[in-house]
């Protein structure tokens, strides 16, 4: 499938991030293998997934393109942070590696555009940039990225983290950019998805809602406290 054909088969479609953290009951390959396969029986059109253990597996286990990373660390740049990270996510089985998209120093000293190049240079994977800003966007976009993603909106300094999706930095996107630009971050209702869609966004992504059942319950524990 062609870059194209490959990015025209996810345009207007949910994307499942199906990712668990350490110390958590589900924090195994299989259960979010699992996750996956009935995230797909569900209608997703792609996968979201973490870690390389993770990745191979869902790999194996579902017929849908797959968004690989790894988190190294839980603050500044740690989202597939490196170009190895890259490279690795990608032999794992991922047809499109999610990596920081901000304009933030790297831990390798590669610039984001460095990055992207060699990825595109040394794999057939295409490139997700999870950017912040409007600013972080556009210089994404010049580096060469093939998707902007709205995942780190709310966690950098340059936005305030609003209740739901960061609706008005994805319009803005939308409205400035030649990209596909996906919704990701805090898409929590069906129809909050739905305005993301309605915002312009070529594709979808919700995890929590779909995939972290203690947080699910956490929700309706306080509703009825």
């Amino acid at each position: 499938m062609t870059h194209p054909a490959f990015l025209e088969a996810l345009r207007g479609r949910l994307i499942v991030s199906c990712q668990a953290y350490p110390g958590e009951p589900l924090r195994d390959s299989r259960a979010m293998s699992l996750m996956a396969q009935a995230a797909v029986a569900g209608g997703a059109a792609a996968i979201r997934a973490q870690g390389l253990d993770d990745i191979r597996l869902i790999h194996q286990s579902v017929g849908v393109p797959q968004i690989g990373l790894v988190k190294v660390g839980s603050g500044g740049v740690f989202i597939t942070p490196t170009l190895d990270d890259a490279i690795a996510v990608v032999a794992a089985g991922s047809e499109i590696v999610a990596i920081d998209g901000t304009r933030r120093s790297r831990p390798d000293g590669l610039t984001l555009q460095q990055t992207i190049d060699a990825i595109h240079s040394r794999t057939d994977a295409l490139v997700m940039a999870d950017v912040g800003s409007f600013d972080d966007g556009v210089a994404a976009a010049d580096a060469g990225a093939d998707i902007i993603g709205t995942t780190l909106a709310g966690y950098t300094p340059e936005r305030e983290k609003t209740e739901g999706p960061d609706l008005e930095l994805l319009a803005q996107l939308v409205a400035s950019l030649d990209l596909p630009v996906v919704a990701e971050g805090r898409i929590h209702t069906p129809e909050q998805a739905r305005m993301a869609a309605d915002a312009g966004a070529f594709a979808v992504v919700v995890g929590t809602a779909i995939t972290h059942p203690t947080t699910i319950t956490s929700w309706f524990v306080s509703a009825l406290n």
